[in-house]
């Protein structure tokens, strides 16, 4: 398989030439430094890092996997993760889009998401410890006490200390009104807090020398369901170096992501602190669980990225059978299979979809930070509604996409992507953990269709579709965007037809909500790319005869390709949306088997 390339070609592309960071980021309050020279000089060292290493740790990451020592409970992470932290570590990289109060550097998440996607795509694994201390980092920030902040953040912010969220406990995933782990008062500000935890990414490890547990538990009087969860800050050490009563029962034994510790985590009387309100703490995780959610998008991008360049590599250069119309290397006993209309299919599926991926990222790590930062109210508001909308599309469709295209990959290899050797078969794996975590991607498309756009009646929606609307409008009778404004208005029309009768329909049974949930997020799936697959054939158009014209011609075609071959799955799902949920609930629960 190549060796990793990160693809700092088409960041440029998206960043500077697509949404213009140039034109807005540095207008933003604190990011005034934060120019184009700026951005490409941390891209490039990311790229350094990740190429040189983090990539060559991959495979021999996923063989050795994380050792647990029943013994003294201890984890240790794979040979070279620990030096490739402490490198990460002295780059400053944990400090990049950090609060400078707590010492970070203050960058915009416009940079962080694309060096977020070149650590996924180099090693999801060893990605997941600095992912999930960000966002232990982001809920202390946003709810935490000042003297929480200044004693928890400098040290999550400087990488010495790393952070978890433990939610999930063995009777209860999605549902946290199950969870019974509970906090009682110490009578001194502080909680005891006993139960058990399941599935916890980077929950034990030898990385760094302390780890910030987020814990979801319940105090004495608490109120039933979601109505009774508080969220405590729980630490694997506590002031003085003594040993917090928390600890590493077990490592899972995974399909993938094999060189990430996901722990379960038993708490037994461990010292804890109450972040937030009593009884509120769902929201405060809410911090760190949309931060998770727009983390697992960008696994799903950076796995979809690296099985294209691997496949993409080995179809240059497999020799087999003849092109169809001829031999196009006649000096070699057969052609590269990537004249092959199939291979081509499966590659350019792949350049499409994570092309148009990247795009998305790129357009909500903006929005981010206008909300973060922009002087006008109403400006941020609409930011942080865009964000609330595509949030659950960028979790389910980027990482439903990373797994089609990674699968894609190893279809490419032939018996050789079944080959471990070959490492394409250990990206299909650590691609399918993505598409579960983090709420499954039924639930995100519960969460679209139910919260995002129903219960606001479509207000959320209308914002986004009115920036769709307005491209249409804008590019209406251009000669050469028409094969894309036209389909892509149709699109929209269908969309706010299909919206309203599910809408009609769900108040007279909510089941036909749920049960075109997941068809209507990758119908707005695909309306997302198919307006950025049209913006970016605008931006490409324009730029012909300037300089590089076959970047711009591969992004154009690349546009036709996802409208001709790709796009068309939204009849299929508008189709599917209409029917409703009859076909779904006819059948008794009895009579699934005989």
């Amino acid at each position: 398989m190549p060796a990793y390339q990160a693809p700092l070609r088409d960041f440029d592309f998206v960043l500077n030439e697509l949404i213009k960071i140039q034109d807005i980021i540095p207008m933003l309050p604190g990011y005034e430094e934060a120019t184009p020279d700026i951005f490409r000089a941390y891209l490039e060292q990311a790229a350094q890092f990740c190429e040189s290493e983090l990539a060559p740790l991959n495979r021999q990451g996923d063989e050795e996997g994380c050792q647990y020592d029943s013994a003294t409970k201890a984890v240790t992470t794979p040979t070279g993760f620990k030096e490739a932290y402490r490198q990460y570590c002295e780059l400053g990289f944990p400090a990049l889009d950090c609060d400078p109060a707590y010492g970070g550097q203050g960058l915009p998440k416009s940079l962080a998401f694309p060096i977020m996607e070149m650590q996924c795509a180099a090693n999801v694994a060893w990605s997941m410890y600095p992912g999930l201390s960000h966002g232990a980092y982001s809920a202390i920030h946003a709810h935490g006490t000042d003297e929480q902040k200044a004693a928890y953040l400098p040290k999550l912010v400087d990488g010495s200390w790393t952070g978890t969220m433990c939610l999930t406990e063995p009777h209860c995933g999605t549902d946290l009104g199950l969870l019974k782990t509970r906090a009682e008062p110490n009578g001194d500000g502080s909680y005891r807090i006993t139960g058990t935890k399941i599935f916890i990414s980077a929950g034990e490890h030898d990385l760094s020398s302390n780890i910030v547990h987020l814990v979801l538990a319940r105090l004495p009087d608490a109120p039933k369901d979601v109505k009774g969860i508080s969220l405590f800050i729980v630490p694997k050490f506590l002031d003085g170096g003594a040993r917090n009563a928390v600890s590493c029962g077990s490592l899972e034994h995974k399909m993938g992501i094999k060189a990430n510790a996901t722990a379960v985590i038993n708490l037994d009387g461990a010292q804890g602190w109450l972040i937030g309100e009593p009884n509120k703490g769902l929201a405060c995780m809410f911090t760190m669980m949309n931060a998770a959610r727009l983390g697992c998008g960008m696994q799903g991008l950076g796995l979809g990225e690296a099985s294209f360049q691997g496949a993409l590599g080995y179809a240059r250069e497999r020799l087999q059978m003849r092109s169809l119309n001829g031999a196009k290397r006649p000096e070699q006993p057969a052609d590269p299979i990537i004249v092959h209309p199939d291979v081509r299919r499966m590659l350019l599926t792949q350049k499409a979809y994570t092309e148009a991926g990247r795009a998305l990222a790129a357009l909500l790590a903006l929005q981010l930070d206008i909300e973060d930062k922009h002087e006008d109210a109403a400006v941020r508001a609409d930011a942080a509604d865009l964000v609330a909308l595509l949030t659950p599309v960028a979790k389910a469709f980027l990482t439903d996409n990373g797994y089609t295209a990674a699968n894609l990959g190893m279809q490419v290899f032939g018996g050789h992507g079944y080959i471990r050797e070959w490492g394409m078969e250990q990206l299909v794996r650590d691609a399918r953990i993505s598409q579960i975590y983090e709420g499954t991607n039924g639930i995100q498309a519960i969460d679209l269709l139910g919260r995002k756009v129903l219960l606001d009646q479509g207000a959320k929606l209308r914002k986004f579709t009115k920036l769709i609307h307005t491209f249409c409008q804008q590019h209406e009778g251009h000669a050469q965007l028409g094969e894309f404004v036209a389909p892509l208005s149709r699109l929209l029309k269908d969309v706010g037809e299909i919206t309203m009768g599910v809408g009609m329909a769900s108040l007279q049974d909510k089941d036909e909500a749920g049960a075109a949930a997941s068809d209507y997020l990758r119908l707005l799936g695909h309306l997302t790319y198919a307006w950025l697959w049209a913006r970016m054939a605008a931006v490409a158009h324009d730029s012909l005869g300037r300089g590089e014209d076959a970047f711009y011609q591969a992004k154009i075609a690349t546009a036709r390709f996802y409208y001709a071959k790709l796009l068309p799955e939204a009849e299929a799902l508008k189709a599917s949306i209409k029917s409703g949920a009859k076909p779904l609930m006819a059948l008794d629960d009895e009579h699934f088997a005989f």
